[in-house]
């Protein structure tokens, strides 16, 4: 969970944005989006530079979304795994939004192993990479040009 001094509707865009999701997901090794839409049923990937033991692909489907308060999709990283539940929630604050980002299910020994993996990487995205993609966007939530024309921080 991380308080940011920025709307929830420009937390959201951070979110939800297409464009946008790997200028904070890459602090963490994060990846680019592929096919998302916020809309129940979407199917999506996120697609980055392949490891050892892992091929680069996250398989997903959003399963609830409210506009600027609540989304939530499943999460296979690898063939054949069952699926782990993703869930970001914003709350208005009197300083800004509350984003709470929540990923559980993870089952077995590989999942802890996992789950305390993604837990390094997600608290980088927090607090470093989201950060500078919210200061990135005007109060809109669209990238200042300047930032575009940078590719980010």
């Amino acid at each position: 969970m991380c308080d940011y001094p920025h709307s929830p509707r420009k937390v959201w865009r951070a979110v939800t944005e297409p464009e946008l999701i790997p200028r904070w997901t890459s602090t963490g090794k994060g990846a680019r989006a592929v096919g998302f839409r916020p809309e129940v049923g979407n199917r999506f990937q996120f697609v980055a530079k392949p490891m050892p033991g892992w091929r680069g692909i996250v398989d997903c489907e959003v399963l609830e979304v409210r506009a600027e308060e609540l989304l939530r999709y499943t999460w296979v990283g690898a063939e054949g795994e069952a699926p782990s539940y993703v869930r970001y929630q914003l709350e208005p604050t009197p300083e800004g939004t509350r984003f709470t980002y929540h990923h559980t299910g993870f089952t077995g020994i590989g999942g802890f192993a996992m789950a305390k993996m993604l837990g390094s990487i997600r608290k980088k995205m927090l607090t470093v990479g989201m950060p500078a993609l919210l200061a990135d966007l005007d109060e809109t939530g669209a990238l200042r040009r300047d930032a575009a024309e940078q590719g980010g921080r």
